[in-house]
């Protein structure tokens, strides 16, 4: 039998998503958390083989920061990243803070299972779109400072707002836009911005 817990700010969610997990012989829910502090306490008092975690726990830490801290314990469980966030920064920093897979929510309830089961097997579990994403990265990569750059830029801060922001010089934003321009083959800050969403790098601004 295959433990999991659930970690997501929905309640709804989880119930759903405990209703179909239930459903499998193999596979049993055996407790829910909502942010990052219950997500803790639930691994250290279930110890479940596989955490089903979503990467926007609302509030506080997210889903990336609790995968990091769980997978840091002795008696760590993996991690399966279940989400409806597809952006390269959001897959790259769940697969390194040591998700063992991510999977998208609207994915069928048997890729689901599958990807449990995949898992708490050990191995990397992997939805198509976001292993074809991973795949089609080629050339320079961007930092987590210039992505974190660029979400800013979508906002429309001006140089001086992200120096001020990011605690640096006015000339150390200009030496990162220029390593940004470079590396997506643009050459204005709005073109930096459109290339980024299109890329699913950055999430749009709503």
């Amino acid at each position: 039998m295959i433990r999991v817990a659930l970690v997501d700010d929905h309640p709804v969610v989880r119930a759903g998503i405990r209703a179909l997990v239930d459903g499998e012989d193999d596979l049993t829910v055996v407790g829910e958390a909502s942010d990052a502090p219950s997500a803790e306490q639930l691994v250290a008092a279930v110890r479940p083989d596989v955490v089903l975690m979503d990467l926007n726990l609302g509030p506080g830490p997210g889903g990336a920061e609790v995968t990091a801290k769980l997978r840091r314990r002795a008696d760590s469980p993996y991690v399966l990243i279940l989400t409806t966030y597809d952006t390269e920064a959001a897959i790259m920093s769940a697969i390194d803070a040591g998700a063992s897979g991510y999977l998208l929510k609207d994915a069928p309830s048997e890729d689901l299972f599958r990807a449990i089961r995949g898992t708490a097997r050990g191995e990397t579990v992997l939805a198509p779109t976001v292993a074809a994403r991973l795949i089609r990265r080629t050339g320079p990569t961007l930092t987590e400072r210039e992505v974190e750059i660029l979400g800013l830029l979508a906002t429309g801060k001006s140089n001086r707002d992200l120096a001020k922001t990011l605690y640096v010089s006015e000339a150390t934003i200009k030496s990162h836009l220029q390593h940004i321009y470079t590396k997506l083959e643009v050459e204005t800050r709005a073109a930096a911005v459109a290339r980024a969403i299109e890329q699913r790098i950055i999430r749009a601004v709503s």
